[in-house]
């Protein structure tokens, strides 16, 4: 894992967004096409605003993967995923193809299958990510499993990841917040070939220091970025705060 510690959200943003790019560009030019992973939330507003400027991007040449979303939310609702997605990234650039996870199908199971099939069918160049106050990566909370293959699992959501929520302002009440969603495995995002992490926000900082400085355990969901290959950690000051080894 490679850590970078930038002044502030935007000036990581835009370095997230510039790595980023630059897998996908090269992707293109050796295959003439690419895939990629965008998450969502408060941690990725500065990424995607970034990135759909980035120059020189054949967008045209890009699939694009939703990594998580609500069970049984609305698409209209403010804290959706897909309208999220659809606003700050889909509208905004030319993509190939981008694929959807539907919180509302009548059969959950069978929309992960469905996505799942899809993602799996090609590699996954760069997954962009983020890391929760509770640790989770994607929807997986803690303690989270850390060998399922599946490519896409119905997870429940805990206390914490909830109350994250409730204290982002996506929801008027804890108990409108779902109790369930659609998540992307551990497993499937670590065999993106490039992970860009990016955590904004001192709020994050303890779970960020758990997820660098400890150990790789199912307690911290994103410790497990320890183990990949290409994981660059892209924080600001403030969710850098609690590190020790500077």
């Amino acid at each position: 894992m490679q850590i970078e510690i930038h002044p502030d959200a935007a000036a990581m943003g835009r370095a997230a967004a510039a790595r980023g790019a630059d897998v996908l560009r090269k992707a293109i030019a050796e295959r003439g096409e690419a895939a990629l992973i965008v998450a969502t939330g408060a941690s990725q507003f500065e990424v995607l605003a970034a990135l759909v400027k980035e120059p020189d991007v054949d967008w045209s040449k890009v699939t694009g993967f939703h990594l998580d979303e609500y069970l049984g939310l609305p698409l209209d609702h403010p804290a959706s995923f897909r309208g999220y997605l659809r606003e700050r990234f889909v509208s905004k650039v030319p993509l190939k193809a981008f694929h959807e996870l539907n919180g509302e199908a009548d059969d959950p199971d069978a929309e992960r299958r469905r996505v799942g099939e899809l993602l799996t069918a090609q590699p996954i160049d760069v997954a962009f990510v983020g890391i929760g106050e509770n640790g989770h990566l994607a929807f997986n909370d803690p303690p989270a499993d850390f060998e399922t293959r599946d490519p896409y699992l119905v997870v429940d959501l805990d206390e914490a990841c909830r109350r994250q929520q409730l204290g982002e302002g996506w929801f008027d009440s804890l108990e409108a917040v779902p109790t369930q969603a659609l998540s992307m495995s551990v497993r499937q995002i670590l065999e993106s070939r490039v992970i860009v992490c990016s955590v904004p926000d001192e709020r994050k900082a303890t779970a960020v220091r758990a997820a660098v400085e400890g150990p790789v355990t199912p307690e911290v969901p994103a410790s497990i970025l320890q183990q990949h290959g290409d994981c660059t950690l892209m924080l600001d000051e403030a969710a850098a705060s609690k590190l020790t080894k500077r």
